[in-house]
């Protein structure tokens, strides 16, 4: 199966997805870590474009077809980056479950934005402007959403897991 967790920085995407896939034993794929390797590497500077959706993509695929449930860490913030996960279910012939993480509460949104301390070496610090300001297209399909402000991680790892249990 393939579970994409998505939504926008700092909704909660990284520490949910780790709980899950501890405890589900699931891989975990993570755009950002993906992104900042790339940056790393000295090929790629600045924006790296699509280049790490395409990575992600390809290790996601690979897993699944051996078998692995893989959890995508991603702001998949477009149609088409969507769609692109959707494909790749479609080929590796699993289901998918789409997750939007969001936090209704902007107050709440804004201090985790302000408190996150990156934890990927080289990755710069989020500013709210930056958060606010991206691009993130209204999700056309029906999916799962869950609303992290207020609660704890783990409380929304369950919501999340009993979304799987009901799929």
């Amino acid at each position: 199966m393939l579970i994409v967790l998505g939504g926008l920085p700092a909704t909660g995407k990284t520490t949910i997805a780790r709980l899950l896939s501890r405890r589900i034993r699931a891989t975990h794929v993570r755009i950002d870590t993906i992104e900042q390797a790339l940056r790393s590497s000295g090929s790629l500077t600045g924006d790296v474009g699509a280049a790490g959706y395409i990575v992600a993509h390809a290790l996601a695929e690979d897993m699944l077809k051996l078998g692995q449930v893989v959890i995508a860490d991603c702001v998949n913030p477009m149609a088409a980056t969507r769609e692109a996960w959707r494909s790749i279910a479609a080929r590796a012939d699993v289901p998918i479950m789409e997750v939007e993480l969001i936090r209704s509460d902007a107050a709440d949104h804004r201090r985790h934005v302000e408190m996150r301390v990156p934890d990927v070496a080289g990755l710069p610090a989020l500013t709210w402007d930056a958060v606010t300001s991206r691009p993130y297209e209204p999700w056309d399909r029906p999916h799962v959403i869950v609303d992290t402000s207020g609660r704890t991680a783990e409380q929304s790892v369950t919501e999340v897991v009993g979304a799987l249990q009901r799929y």
